[in-house]
């Protein structure tokens, strides 16, 4: 298996849209159907099968149609804290805690000015 950080962003991209066309065609769906399922032209399906991927939106939507939505789920999940960055944060919000009054009754002496 290649080291994708070894590999050109173009590279990947073709390989991404290769990937895409294998799965469509898999799943015996036309580049029409899928363009029209995915509510994006004929000439972006063909040009996101070819490496071509301009429009985020649209490589969202055909990644939907496709049912593949989910490779991209590590990168909306929200991450877990490690039980030292949970400390961590505890102990910063406990120092950024606001204090409270002690409800010790200070006695106020008032003079009589006399007016």
């Amino acid at each position: 298996m290649e080291d994708i950080y070894m590999m050109s962003d173009t590279v990947i991209l073709t390989k991404i849209g290769q990937r895409l066309k294998s799965i469509r065609l898999k799943q015996n769906i036309t580049q029409k159907s899928l363009a029209d399922a995915s509510n994006v032209s004929l000439s972006v399906i063909k040009n996101i099968e070819k490496g071509e991927i301009r429009s985020f939106d649209a490589f969202l939507r055909l990644l939907r149609t496709l049912g593949q939505l989910d490779v991209l789920s590590p990168l909306v999940k929200d991450q877990q804290l490690s039980p030292n960055e949970y400390y961590e944060l505890l102990q910063k919000a406990e120092a950024h805690r606001r204090k409270h009054a002690t409800g010790k009754a200070i006695h106020v002496v008032k003079e009589d000015v006399g007016w």
